[in-house]
């Protein structure tokens, strides 16, 4: 009753080709950035927006990148770490190198590389598919981690090998990186370039480059047949998800933890990644988004729940329950519903399409 299309009419092409075509969904995303943008900021303390926030939506950018590979153009990628850990430490030589260089073209330029170095790794997938492109892709990761380890100029040959971000302002005095960085804008900054980002993904998937990946996706051979270039559709593919990637990283490193370091982007975080598009849905720009979430606020409800009920759980007790939690849920996702929490949302809409009548 309360989502209800009857007598939402399209005058034209343009209206029924939007974005949100349903009026319901424009004002719960209408809703949503209001709650983003003014509610948030108002009500949230320096701890949520630091530790909870930015990194929620870093996470649900990187998420984002991978899902346009693998959720949209089947392509399996366990390099998304080491992606990103090109985008923070290109970041890093292009602020250091241009001091006065604005930090909206650092991320832009730094996303750039991060997609010329996407491609580089991106032709392997022109020969192999599947489990053989994840260990090619694997091996992207190491070679990128190994690489900012061993050659001392990508830390401008500092000695520890952990450098810190320079301070730099989107425009004015308003800086988003560094000690003078007010948290606030900070998250503002980082929730702006979130949802252009992934607006600009949402027109991406639905335009002809977008079906392209997914007939790529469901079926390579009979998408060749039909005129549609595996080598041209394929490596955008992968420079888009690096730049996505790339961008990630940077925030992660410059606005995040102020600091860039290499062991930041381990495999461990090109599989909590990998963890956050299975949960939240293979192609669905919304299940990077609810995955990003639930990897971020599980943890948070694990360390507290032990407590809320008066028990005295130790801290290593949790962290491997955290670890045991997140493989079952995975294994369930993918037996149960293997397209994530997407998924529930849509079938949640549909049944309210319905309501009160049996579906």
């Amino acid at each position: 009753m309360i989502y209800r299309e009857v007598g939402q009419f399209k005058a034209s092409y343009a209206a029924d080709q939007a974005i949100f075509p349903i009026v319901q969904d424009r004002w719960l995303l209408l809703a949503a950035l209001a709650a983003a943008y003014v509610v948030i900021p108002a009500v949230g303390s320096e701890y949520w927006l630091l530790t909870i926030m930015i990194p929620f939506l870093v996470y649900a950018l990187a998420a984002l990148g991978l899902n346009l590979l693998t959720g949209y153009a089947g392509q399996v990628s366990l390099g998304t770490g080491g992606f990103m850990a090109v985008g923070a430490f290109a970041t890093y030589k292009l602020t250091t190198a241009f001091p006065g260089l604005n930090i909206v073209f650092a991320l832009i330029l730094a996303g750039t590389i991060t997609a010329l170095v996407g491609l580089l790794f991106g032709f392997p997938s022109l020969r192999i598919k599947g489990f053989y492109l994840a260990v090619a892709t694997l091996a992207s990761q190491f070679f990128l981690i190994w690489m900012f380890n061993k050659f001392p100029w990508f830390d401008n040959y500092s000695a520890s090998g952990v450098i810190s971000a320079p301070p730099r302002a989107v425009f004015g005095h308003v800086y988003v990186t560094g000690a003078e960085a007010d948290p606030r804008a900070k998250y503002l900054f980082v929730l702006t370039v979130v949802v252009l980002l992934a607006l600009a993904a949402k027109g991406l998937v639905r335009g002809r480059i977008g079906r392209s990946w997914m007939a790529i996706r469901d079926m390579d051979v009979a998408a060749e047949i039909i005129g549609i270039r595996p080598l041209r559709t394929k490596l955008l593919a992968f420079a888009l998800s690096s730049f996505y990637c790339g961008i990630a990283g940077a925030m992660w490193a410059f606005i995040y933890t102020s600091a860039v370091e290499a062991s930041a982007f381990e495999i461990d975080r090109s599989f909590q990644i990998l963890f956050m598009i299975i949960i939240g849905g293979l192609g669905s720009i919304l299940g990077s988004f609810l995955g990003a979430a639930f990897i971020v606020l599980l943890p948070i409800f694990l360390d507290n729940a032990p407590r809320l009920v008066g028990l005295d759980v130790p801290v290593n007790l949790v962290t491997n329950l955290q670890t045991m939690i997140f493989g079952a849920l995975i294994i369930i996702f993918l037996i149960v519903e293997p397209n994530g929490l997407a998924r529930l949302w849509a079938i949640g809409k549909e049944k309210l399409r319905l309501w009160p009548f049996p579906h």
